[in-house]
């Protein structure tokens, strides 16, 4: 059913526990797995610049799994666009298009009901923009607020 699948990941648990649900879907279904991590970019006036400090470690990490993927059978790539804040969910509805994807799937930050609508959520903004269908996989450990 699913062909090519993506797994949107920021380098959280949650994206983590949404990693082994698509990891199952693509080995059930002979998929190919694309690992697709948004790297937001503040604008100052001395220029662009990852919007988290801990960015590289975080691109690392996941290239590194993308090979763990590969090396377990599973075809996987890495795709790492790089957007202005708050693009998040756009680029990897337009990553979904670009790939043909067949399925996203993502995790939860675990932000309570107040906390999400504050601050935003990525899953509930690809709601409104995906290409395809989405699959949120909840936090392991929900946040209170």
């Amino acid at each position: 059913m699913f062909k090519v699948i993506i797994w949107a990941a920021d380098g959280s648990q949650s994206s983590e526990d949404a990693l082994s649900v698509a990891r199952g879907l693509a080995e059930n279904n002979g998929a190919r797995l694309v690992v697709v991590h948004v790297d937001e970019m503040a604008h100052s006036r001395l220029g662009r610049y990852p919007a988290r400090a801990d960015e590289g470690e975080i691109e690392l990490g996941l290239r590194r799994r993308t090979e763990e993927l590969e090396a377990s059978g599973i075809s996987a790539s890495f795709e790492t666009p790089k957007v202005g804040e708050g693009g998040t969910a756009e680029a990897i509805a337009d990553c979904a298009r670009a790939v043909g994807a067949d399925l996203i799937v993502a995790g939860t930050r675990g932000h309570g009901p107040v906390a999400g609508v504050v601050v935003g959520s990525v899953a509930q903004r690809l709601l409104h923009v995906t290409p395809c269908p989405l699959l949120i996989v909840p936090a392991s450990h929900q946040a209170s607020t």
